[in-house]
């Protein structure tokens, strides 16, 4: 499962947020990271991005953003193609749900964390 870049939306240089720990640990877990936040920083040597980058061969989405500020990015999202979004806890969306299934993308409302410490990731 190694080298399926992820994308970290809603990314944060404070490490008491999941979004940070998310990329710390898929950092340590030899994935690659692509980050997206409103405030540029660095975190495990990745660089958080503020602009709707159109990254390519994404596989995931990891969400961080809870649903009313996801709708700017339902675009955004659905043009990067992922093989899969994550919806961590909070950030459950049907709306959203429907809109990537039926541009077949695969949706799991799970925790990034929980995955990636149970090798399911």
């Amino acid at each position: 499962m190694k080298n399926k870049k992820t994308l970290v939306l809603g990314a944060s240089a404070n490490p008491s947020r999941y979004s940070n720990m998310a990329i710390n640990r898929l950092v340590s877990n030899d994935q690659s990271v692509v980050a997206l936040g409103l405030k540029e920083a660095e975190v495990a040597g990745i660089k958080i991005q503020t602009k709707q980058i159109p990254f390519t061969n994404v596989h995931t989405v990891t969400l961080y953003l809870n649903p009313q500020r996801q709708k700017e990015y339902y675009n955004y999202i659905t043009a990067l193609q992922p093989k899969r979004v994550i919806f961590n806890p909070g950030t459950e969306n049907p709306e959203l749900y429907q809109l990537l299934k039926a541009n077949g993308v695969k949706v799991e409302v799970a925790c990034t964390l929980v995955m990636l410490s149970t090798g399911q990731y």
